[in-house]
């Protein structure tokens, strides 16, 4: 089957069979394609031959690895259009959005191929002068990856790319919402010429499959990005097997406008961090913590850019809002915004259904938040924006730290060592200091406390997926 010009035959049907789960576009409504909710035994089966091409692929020299990786991200890059129309199909989010994360997904590749070219081990010196001491890093074994639907092709890429690196093959679940860019991907790696067994997708029940993949102890590391609840389970279940977990959970970013910041600017980023993806993303701006004595000027400008804001289908180029994934999600949105305006917050833009219908919601901005209201304590994932002022830096930083997440955060300001200061005393994984594109391949993304553990990207990204192994020489 041709989507474009990328030739997925037999990654996924538009016709459906016994047992299998539709796809659906989030602006229409119609179906894109229907998935098979594999069995166990079929799941079982993509363990085992994960297993067996284990030693094989371990044992193939990095440079060779490297080759391959390089090779997917051209792939992936000759095929940006098709796999970002793809993408807007499954998840929603403009093309111009999805443009961007197809090439993000191909930077991960790109660097990850040269990241298995560096796993570099170290001679320790010894205390005693008949040893040597040798530490060098191998890869874990069978990776199990579970991504989510907001990303659906950079996060695939953030996980797969350096556990193929280090030699290590996934067996990837990709979001039931959202699984056609994850296919689509394993077929542009086995045209790169990635071996059988290194790259397996499966789809179906997202509970029966994760019970099969945290209890088999072939699989020696998880790797899951989603929601906090989903993540507690699934550490829960690999307790049995005492596997390694990378997770990326929830989180509930702030953004704090401090007195000098550049107000034109921190709106403009406020607002693009704020409404991507329809505010779909782990790392967006939920809390808007503005010092009083910029409060009005910074919201005139916030406001602006809200008001040029466009819900539409991802398609449309004058579209810049996307939907929200599916009716729960909306369902969410609506009652967060509803619980801040019965507790006293003032509605400012915003606050219903989009007159555009299906799944959108309007551009959202609440103002007056405390910290009793929903927003200010879950993530709310929708297109809403509570601000509030604050008079004392100090009790902002302890409104951030209060939270029990602690994945991103941003600051604005002009003063060097008040922004590093205030960065440095805040409880999280990632802060943005006058910036608001923390995804890059070759940092360390991840957050602390219950927004998750270990990190995605950079050198560190590959190390996740290698263990280390001392050797001590008699010499």
């Amino acid at each position: 089957m041709q989507w474009g010009r990328l030739d997925i035959a037999g990654a996924f049907s538009r016709r459906r069979t016994a047992a299998d789960s539709v796809v659906r576009d989030p602006a229409t409504g119609a179906v894109v394609g229907y998935i098979p909710s594999m069995p166990a035994e079929a799941v079982e089966a993509a363990i085992e031959a994960a297993h067996n091409a284990f030693a094989e692929w371990s044992a193939v020299a990095s440079p060779k690895r490297a080759r391959l990786l390089r090779r997917l991200s051209q792939l992936i890059g000759d095929h940006t259009d098709d796999l970002a129309e793809l993408l807007t199909a499954e998840q929603g989010k403009p093309l111009a959005e999805a443009r961007a994360e197809i090439g993000s997904a191909a930077a991960y590749f790109d660097f990850f191929a040269d990241e298995a070219r560096r796993l570099n081990g170290e001679i320790i010196a010894s205390s005693r002068a008949d040893s040597r001491i040798l530490v060098s890093h191998k890869p874990i074994g069978v990776v199990a990856a579970i991504t989510p639907w907001n990303f659906p092709a950079s996060m695939v890429a953030r996980k797969v790319a350096p556990a193929i690196a280090a030699g290590c093959p996934v067996i990837l679940k990709p979001a039931p919402q959202t699984p056609l860019s994850a296919l689509a991907m394993a077929v542009l790696a086995r045209q790169a010429g990635l071996p059988d067994g290194v790259l397996q997708v499966v789809t179906g029940d997202a509970a029966s499959i994760g019970t099969l993949l945290t209890h088999d102890p072939r699989i020696g590391f998880l790797s899951f990005t989603g929601s906090t609840a989903t993540g507690r389970l699934l550490y829960a279940q690999c307790a049995g097997t005492i596997k390694k977990l990378g997770l990326e959970l929830g989180g509930h970013a702030s953004f704090i406008v401090l007195p000098d910041a550049d107000l034109d600017k921190a709106a403009a980023a406020a607002a693009a961090a704020k409404f991507r993806n329809s505010g779909q993303t782990c790392v967006c701006p939920n809390r808007f913590f503005v010092h009083e004595a910029v409060y009005a000027g910074f919201l005139e400008r916030f406001l602006a850019h809200v008001d040029r804001l466009v819900p539409g289908d991802g398609r449309d180029p004058k579209s810049t809002l996307a939907p929200l994934i599916d009716e729960p999600a909306l369902a969410k949105v609506e009652r967060h915004v509803a619980d801040a305006i019965a507790r006293g917050a003032q509605l400012t833009r915003g606050g219903r259904r989009a007159a555009i219908g299906g799944t959108w919601y309007e551009a959202t901005v609440l103002e007056g938040v405390d910290q009793t209201m929903l927003v200010s304590c879950e993530e709310t994932f929708g297109p809403v924006a509570a601000i509030s002022s604050f008079t004392d830096p100090d009790d902002v930083r302890a409104m951030v730290n209060a939270s029990s997440y602690g994945l991103a955060g941003y600051i604005w300001g002009r003063d060097i060592a008040t922004l590093l200061k205030t960065a440095e005393s805040l409880d999280l994984g990632m802060v943005g200091i006058n910036a608001v594109h923390l995804g890059m391949e070759m940092a360390p993304i991840g957050g602390v406390k219950q927004s998750g553990l270990g990190r995605e990207g950079g050198h560190a990204g590959i190390l996740e997926y290698c263990e280390q192994q001392y050797l001590l020489v008699g010499v």
